[in-house]
């Protein structure tokens, strides 16, 4: 085990590193407890430094390689106000899947957000995401928030735990997912459909093609052409007292209703 005092250097260190413009990060700064206690048990993340307080080490593993420094040091690398609570790992980005990995209609729910950046929706939904059981979450490789950060911070250990897919085209990929035998619902605040009766499925039953859901940004919604590669578009019945709900509230409640819905397999 490595343990050792971080020097004043009077420098606060950017917590993402691009590749370019238009690529996800190579790697990036997680902070606060649960986020990284759950990083460091990831397997599939490689740690590159790991900046704790000395209280904060106390509840890592056994051994762990890591730099005792002050708050003060730490708050120096990340983005000001963000409260690490002693905690901050620097470390390479996960992996993503392919598409093809997740096609199959018989391996669970796909959660597909279309343009939403705010990295606190998206660590909420990522959250939601994980208490459902959903097998993947797919994104547009630009236009999407890292892995990273304030998206690990509010997702509170769930990004190390729902698999994620970056795509290009959003609606060209449901359209795959689509020809490969899965039922995409599409939520719009418009929609023709309730979300219950949506869920209903194909045969009324709740039985049917592997499900994927899609989530439009909150401003804008569903992009037209995202829409048009939904099988059908729901809306969540309210009241008027609301006009619309936070993506990431509309996320839990469209994973609750859909945990009844069950693929048929062969």
């Amino acid at each position: 085990m490595t343990v050792q005092n971080m020097r004043n250097t009077g420098k606060r260190t950017d917590y993402t590193r691009n590749a370019g413009s238009d690529s996800a990060p190579r790697e990036g700064w997680i902070w606060g407890r649960h986020a990284v206690l759950a990083a460091i048990a990831n397997p599939r993340r490689k740690v590159l430094s790991l900046l704790v307080t000395r209280n904060a080490a106390r509840d890592l593993p056994e051994g762990f390689d890591h730099t005792l420094t002050e708050p003060g040091e730490i708050d120096r690398h990340l983005p000001a106000g963000a409260v690490h609570q002693g905690f901050a790992l620097q470390a390479a980005a996960l992996d993503p899947e392919s598409v093809r990995g997740v096609t199959d209609p018989t391996h669970g729910t796909l959660l597909v957000l279309d343009q939403i950046t705010d990295p606190h929706n998206v660590g909420a939904i990522l959250r939601s995401a994980a208490a459902f059981g959903v097998r993947a979450l797919v994104m547009q490789d630009r236009k999407s928030p890292p892995l990273f950060g304030t998206v690990c911070k509010s997702a509170v250990g769930a990004a190390e735990r729902v698999p994620h897919v970056r795509v290009t085209n959003i609606a060209n990929t449901l359209q795959e997912f689509r020809d490969a035998g899965r039922y995409v619902i599409g939520l719009a605040g418009d929609g023709s459909e309730a979300l219950d009766t949506a869920l209903a499925g194909p045969d009324g039953q709740g039985w049917g093609p592997g499900l994927v859901l899609v989530l439009g940004s909150e401003d804008k919604g569903l992009r037209p052409r995202v829409a048009e590669h939904c099988d059908v578009l729901a809306q969540i019945p309210m009241s008027d007292a609301v006009e619309s709900l936070n993506v990431s509230n509309a996320a839990a409640i469209s994973l609750y209703a859909a945990d009844r819905w069950r693929a048929k397999r062969g």
